[in-house]
């Protein structure tokens, strides 16, 4: 593994003139000081518009974080205690995330289409104390699980240093008011250090089951201040954020750089064409970032050549096509600034805001991150303080995606850099799918068919497409007379909506070499 190649032209994200130490990314000591630090000046300024047009100054939302901070706290939560947070976009929402992590908790965001089987797996994962939740169904589904986590459950490898869940599981909905403590008792706030674990965030593997990335107060921190630094993010601007923030897209991009800029942002309860169409029109926005899914629904929708009234629109999560990429420009003018990154590392990649924007390409790395590319295998490598501490519970796992022993993160994505320093990513080394801007593991997917009595063999890969960048397709051995109605009403239960295959193909058997491991690289030929 020593034929790694680093990659370190993260100057073109700077200035002309303008002097960096990667140091700086740091200085504010933890992403929750970094906040109140910005929140606290201008605290008259508008910071948020929820659903209803409706603007939160920064001295308000700061405010609702204290309040909503005592309420964890009343409530028995302490430092390093687990809190899931599934619910949709609100500002009650983001208030109670700021208020765990000011209370230096440890925040699970969770997919809000997740069935109660994949619940139970984090809930039993991660061990929480308190859930952050605005659905009676999936507040009940995590009671269940939490109610059968065994007796002296704890975790042995990364994350051991964290605290047994306390006694009884508290359920808060953000739908509630936050209600104005009254109480004179004060509590610790902002007591992290960068070293403080912030958030649990899911990953997904070709293997095994889904693992629980550690992220630091200081890997948020590093990664919000370096997309600051490289988006020209200032006070100023006003972000649309239509992204679902359970997930690091919408939370540790969107969220975190917001409140790190000391900037504002129009959270819409969820991504519609309509609503990115009705902000642009009257709330003067400086700034959109989606999936690809989301720039080909605003093309659809005849939405996508207003984007020529914002400064700023990136596109993550997803490759972009080169024909979307094309299709946005001739529609608005606009270069989409794409950007690469992964759960573990967060952002660490991306086209410079001035100079070139490449199609086909994520750019080069930011400022503060390391990108190293094998010439042997041509897998990329991430070093830097955007990168995790390790996953939860699982040393094995951990070890794995650190070969090298000094820091250099095994992505698994293979990537190439041209002469002009741009890094394109071309392929997985393993056969993780990305649809809509989400990871789907096959195993996962091929695991929920094959327990069907009718199913024997199944084969999950991804199909190239234009709107979701790859859509679900399975490949099926049954017995005559099964449908593919049939089978994805079988895994419904099991399988959130976008892990079920779009496409099914029955086929008699499935390639396999002599060692009988199935060839998914000639399935995905079959689809091309």
């Amino acid at each position: 593994m020593a034929d790694i190649v680093e990659v370190s032209n993260w100057q073109v994200h700077l200035e002309p003139g303008q002097q960096f130490d990667p140091s700086e990314l740091l200085a504010d000591g933890s992403l929750a000081r970094s906040w109140v630090k910005s929140l606290s000046s201008n605290s008259d300024r508008e910071l948020f518009c929820d659903g209803e047009g409706e603007w939160i100054s920064r001295g308000e939302f700061l405010k609702l974080t204290e309040n909503a901070a005592f309420s964890l706290y009343s409530r028995g939560l302490r430092a390093g205690d687990r809190v899931i947070l599934s619910a949709n976009p609100s500002v009650n929402m983001v208030a109670y995330y700021v208020a765990a992590l000011r209370l230096s908790l440890a925040v699970v965001p969770v997919n809000t289409s997740f069935t109660e089987a994949e619940f139970g797996y984090i809930v039993n994962s991660v061990l929480p104390s308190a859930a952050i939740i605005d659905s009676e169904k999936r507040a009940s589904w995590v009671e269940m699980a939490w109610s059968e986590i065994e007796a002296g459950s704890g975790f042995v490898g990364p994350g051991s240093n964290l605290p047994p869940p306390t006694s009884g599981l508290a359920i808060f909905d953000p739908r509630d008011r936050i209600m104005n403590s009254g109480e004179s008792e004060e509590i610790e706030l902002d007591a992290s250090s960068t070293e403080t674990v912030a958030l649990i965030a899911f990953t997904s593997g070709t293997t095994g089951r889904p693992k629980g990335a550690i992220l630091t107060h200081g890997n948020l921190l590093a990664c919000a201040k370096s997309l600051n630094l490289a988006w020209r993010w200032t006070s100023e601007d006003r972000l649309i954020l239509g992204l679902p923030l359970f997930h690091i897209h919408g939370l540790g991009v969107g969220i975190n750089g917001t409140l790190c800029a000391g900037s504002s942002a129009i959270l819409l309860p969820k991504f519609e064409p309509a609503l990115v169409d009705k902000s642009i029109e009257g709330l003067s926005p400086s700034m959109f970032f989606g999936v690809p899914t989301m720039y080909q629904k605003l093309l659809d929708a005849n939405v996508a050549a207003k984007l020529a009234r914002l400064r700023l629109v990136v596109s993550g999560s997803a490759p972009m096509s080169r024909e979307l990429h094309r299709a946005i420009r001739q529609v608005s003018g606009v270069e989409v600034l794409e950007r690469y990154g992964t759960t573990e590392t967060l952002i660490d990649i991306s086209n410079p805001y001035d100079g070139q924007r490449i199609p086909g390409t994520v750019g080069m790395p930011l400022p503060g991150v390391r990108v190293a590319i094998s010439n042997s295998t041509n897998e990329i490598f991430i070093k830097g303080p955007t990168v995790f501490s390790g996953y939860l519970a699982n040393a094995k796992a951990t070890r794995n995606v650190f070969p090298l022993d000094d820091g250099w993160f095994s992505t698994g994505d293979l990537g190439s850099v041209d002469d002009h320093g741009y890094i394109s990513i071309f392929g997985r080394s393993k056969d993780l799918i990305i649809s809509g801007g989400f990871n789907v593991y096959p195993r996962e997917v091929e695991e929920a068919f094959e327990s069907h009595p009718l199913v024997s063999e199944v084969a999950v890969v991804g199909k190239p497409s234009e709107i979701w960048g790859e859509e679900v397709t399975a490949f099926i051995v049954g017995d005559e007379g099964l449908s593919s109605d049939e089978l994805i009403d079988y895994v419904s239960n099991t399988l959130a909506k976008y892990k079920q295959p779009k496409s099914i193909i029955f086929v008699k058997s499935l390639p396999r070499n002599a060692m009988g491991k199935v060839l998914y690289n000639l399935l995905r030929d079959q689809l091309e």
